[in-house]
């Protein structure tokens, strides 16, 4: 879809200055819009994507091996914890992450804690980024997963990087988590209605406040 289609990468020069300066990140993208997300990355740094351990995983992990991007495995039921220690230490390596902070099974479009768990402990930021196609198949998934036609017209959109400070409490690490959130709902309903399409709306309200830091890394 990516190559038969026209696509555009707006405001690739926030991820690109970071990149330049050797400056790791996490890209944080809704589960139902991750799947041209890797083709974004034109970058020749290495970047990993954390994947769930479930069957719809490892079918993605193939994928995007085709697409030179690594993959971590780990979800919120089985390995989040080995997953976030990797994460970081990938991060630490001068690597890149990508995750899909209400994934592998929901809320739909709520954060949960293990995207600012990672932040706080890499000290890298946390990096919104969405996608719209003009024409595409929305699913009746959890995550409404998007999914582009051929020929079509798409948008991938970078917003502002949002630092989590590593000495953050539990109070401040909750008001960040809930900039990402809003953040990144309001990134893409935007993007949503400027083509025209009729907005994928969050979840139901839900608190992920006392999900454990493993989950919802992917």
């Amino acid at each position: 879809m990516w190559h038969t289609g026209r696509w555009q990468i707006e405001n690739g020069d926030i991820a690109a200055g970071l990149v330049k300066e050797g400056k790791p990140f996490i890209a944080c993208f809704w589960h139902g819009r991750m799947l041209m997300i890797p083709n974004a990355w034109v970058y020749s740094a290495r970047v990993s994507i954390l994947i769930s351990y479930h069957r719809d995983g490892i079918f993605i992990s193939r994928t995007l091996r085709h697409l030179g991007v690594g993959t971590i495995a780990g979800s919120s039921s089985r390995g989040g914890g080995n997953a976030l220690i990797a994460i970081v230490r990938a991060l630490k390596r001068g690597e890149y992450i990508g995750i899909t902070p209400d994934g592998p099974r929901g809320p739909r479009m709520r954060v949960a804690p293990g995207a600012i768990s990672a932040a706080k402990l890499s000290g890298a930021a946390l990096l919104p980024v969405t996608f719209v196609a003009s024409r595409c198949r929305v699913f009746s998934s959890w995550d409404r997963f998007v999914f582009p036609y051929p020929f079509a017209r798409g948008v991938v959109r970078i917003g502002d990087p949002i630092q989590v400070p590593r000495d953050a409490d539990q109070r401040e690490s909750e008001r960040y988590r809930q900039t990402l959130e809003r953040t990144l709902i309001d990134l893409t309903m935007t993007l949503d209605s400027e083509f025209g399409r009729e907005p994928v709306e969050p979840d139901q309200l839900r608190s992920v406040v006392n999900m454990t830091a493993s989950g919802g890394v992917e």
